[in-house]
């Protein structure tokens, strides 16, 4: 974790919020509470490397990665134990939606290589409530797309820990980890506990002026 980061230009939603892409008064709900428009973009997750860049509220199609230079313009992802992550450049800020598939084909290094093709380097990123390594359970070829980064689960079976890939993906850009499960708490929709089509949102935008 990196002192000083802020994340102030972003939120990580629980369970209490539910998916507010699609529910409009939880969205309603979180923009007041956050102080931001309730007109968000957003995208359909398929769990690849694709990157889309929203330029107004909406649906922006299928991706794993949304990214804007619009300020103001909240722009969303959701989660339910795969890992969510924010990344700010002073011109861009973008949401990757990263599970082991995407994570192992790249998705971190494309969305910072998409906001990088304008010239201005990421400065600052967040990582969001994700399953853990002591909970995240694989099989030994998923193990294998992670060297490095093998872990076991409190039951005594191979794990990986995906935060810690994707922290070292994340190079030496400084940021910040939520150090919250999603499967071990239960103030979160957590796909691998419940096998719920339950989802929290995470939104950030690029503050006005």
């Amino acid at each position: 974790m990196s002192e000083g980061v802020s994340v102030a230009d972003a939120a990580f939603g629980d369970a209490t919020y539910g998916d507010a892409r699609f529910d409009s008064r939880a969205r309603a709900r979180l923009s007041a509470d956050l102080g931001i428009s309730d007109e968000w973009a957003y995208i359909f997750q398929v769990h690849g490397t694709a990157f889309v860049a929203a330029t107004g509220p909406g649906n922006c199609g299928e991706a794993d990665i949304i990214l804007t230079t619009v300020p103001g313009l909240p722009v969303a992802i959701a989660t339910a134990d795969c890992v969510p992550i924010v990344l700010w450049s002073e011109t861009t800020v973008a949401v990757v939606h990263a599970g082991w598939r995407g994570a192992s084909a790249g998705v971190v290094r494309t969305a910072i290589h998409a906001m990088e093709s304008d010239g201005v380097p990421v400065n600052r990123a967040a990582i969001g409530p994700a399953i853990c390594r002591s909970s995240f359970e694989v099989g030994e070829d998923v193990l294998a797309l992670f060297p490095g980064f093998g872990s076991t689960t409190d039951w005594g079976t191979p794990a990986v820990d995906l935060v810690g890939a994707i922290r070292d993906q994340l190079g030496a850009i400084p940021h910040v980890v939520e150090e919250i499960c999603t499967f071990e708490d239960a103030a979160y929709y957590s796909y691998r506990r419940d096998a719920t089509k339950g989802r929290q949102v995470t939104v950030a935008w690029l503050p006005n002026g």
